[in-house]
């Protein structure tokens, strides 16, 4: 590589090059690019302050255009996990002549929205703040010192749950918890959290919404199952506008329509040891797999999960399409498995015979309201079986489209055959398998066949 983040280079390298498994010609090649880079950048063009990068303040980071990008992203990254009886969206007009408990380590501190790798932001809005916007008697208790919870004021926070006609918790994790270079060993809230949130749920009179800040999956079950929780939504780290993002969600002024990006495995996941990387299962073993395309475990949230304030319809508008048959390809060679599945090597079929497999498949999606709202529409590939090692699914597309409340509309997405519906066969090779294939889009599917 011609960069290295980090020492390793500079700590390794002239170890590597007296044992020749760097040369000088490596070495050139490397500084020949990093300077192309930089002569490119300016940064010999005399002073870089001054030039077209140097000059660049906080009036364009922060303008208007940026902010409200910053406010999108963090609004359409928001994932509602639970919503038990209608527990979100908060009412503006009952709260506003209401009061409202605000607890947690991750409910009125800035900086802890920002995560990993970041810049000075433009704003500094906790969600603490954000939510007193709409809600004159607000009150925050900390209840642990931080994530890690290993000193908590559950009584405190108890008190204020009691006193209040609703609770927000906002728990989860921070950067002492994970980030580059620093792992997690357990998969369930850290310390005294879980604790906190079931004391302040059975104390509080209605049911509390729980706010998770955090990067990685956490095993939350006992809030998934607790009926004294009404509603869970995963903020990840959102970002500078982050606070206000999350207010907006709450209070249903943004409905949300994020996706959960991984599986959020359960606790015993972690008895699974990290230096074992297969990604299929192994039945013989008890070995659960890797990844939703694998794993066969019990999960707390799939990979793709997401609610809505919003109830949307899904179904294939073009169930009658069928993708250009394989037998107008010349010279192509089925060959079997072991296991007795005939395919075909897309190496061999090549790049203009894939190019006329292409063939579009069009979902129409409906948002039956009663909130507009943005969608992410994900179509999936489904096989017959697990066979020859296929994945379960697989994830081939996916759009996101808004949408008033009680309109439709149509999104394409084109299927390429030796893309998507092909697998790595035990040798690495690409193949596409003979016979049948499902495409799947919410619960409607249809069934496509390749025979030569």
């Amino acid at each position: 590589m011609d960069v290295n983040c980090g020492g390793y280079i500079q700590t390794h390298g002239v170890s590597a090059y007296r044992q020749g498994k760097i040369t000088g010609e490596d070495i050139d090649r490397a500084l020949r690019n990093l300077f192309a880079i930089r002569m490119r950048l300016g940064l010999f063009n005399g002073n870089p302050k001054y030039n077209r990068y140097g000059n660049i303040g906080a009036d364009q980071v922060c303008n208007k255009e940026h902010q409200d990008l910053a406010l999108q992203a963090a609004q359409d990254g928001i994932v509602l996990l639970k919503n038990h009886a209608g527990a979100l969206p908060l009412s503006k007009s009952k709260l506003s002549s209401s009061s409202i408990a605000v607890i947690g380590p991750n409910g009125n501190n800035a900086s802890l929205l920002l995560g990993n790798y970041f810049g000075p932001p433009c704003i500094s809005v906790t969600p603490f703040q954000a939510l007193q916007g709409y809600v004159k008697d607000a009150r925050f208790v900390q209840g642990c010192n931080a994530a890690v919870c290993n000193v908590s004021d559950i009584g405190e926070a108890v008190h204020a749950a009691t006193s209040a006609d609703y609770v927000v918790l906002f728990m989860g994790l921070d950067q002492d918890q994970e980030k580059e270079e620093v792992d997690r060993l357990d998969l369930g809230l850290p310390g005294m959290q879980e604790s906190l949130v079931n004391k302040v749920a059975d104390a509080a009179k209605k049911p509390v919404i729980l706010v998770l800040l955090c990067g990685g999956p956490v095993d939350v079950t006992f809030a998934k199952n607790n009926p004294k929780i009404g509603a869970i939504v995963w903020a990840g780290y959102p970002g500078q506008a982050g606070g206000i993002a999350i207010a907006q969600v709450l209070f249903g002024e943004h409905n949300p329509g994020g996706r959960l990006p991984v599986t959020w495995y359960p606790k015993e996941f972690t008895a699974v040891p990290m230096t074992d990387m297969r990604m299929r299962a192994d039945p013989s073993t008890g070995y659960p797999g890797r990844t939703y395309r694998f794993y066969k475990g019990k999960t707390v949230y799939s990979f793709g999960y997401g609610l809505s304030y919003s109830k949307y319809s899904h179904r294939f508008a073009s169930r009658g399409t069928k993708p250009p048959s394989m037998s107008g390809i010349g010279g192509l060679k089925a060959t079997a498995s072991a296991a007795g599945t005939v395919s075909y090597d897309v190496e061999e079929m090549g790049a203009e015979a894939c190019d006329r497999l292409r063939f579009p498949a069009v979902v129409r999606v409906q948002n039956h309201g009663p909130m507009d709202g943005r969608h992410p529409v994900l179509l999936f590939l489904r096989w017959p079986n697990a066979t020859d090692g296929r994945p379960a699914s697989q994830l081939i597309g996916f759009q996101s489209v808004h949408l008033k409340a009680e309109e439709a509309a149509h999104v394409e997405f084109e299927v390429s055959p030796c893309k998507h519906l092909s697998r790595a066969a035990e040798d690495g090779r690409k193949v596409i398998d003979q016979g049948s294939h499902f495409l799947k889009v919410g619960d409607d599917e249809f069934e496509l066949s390749f025979m030569a």
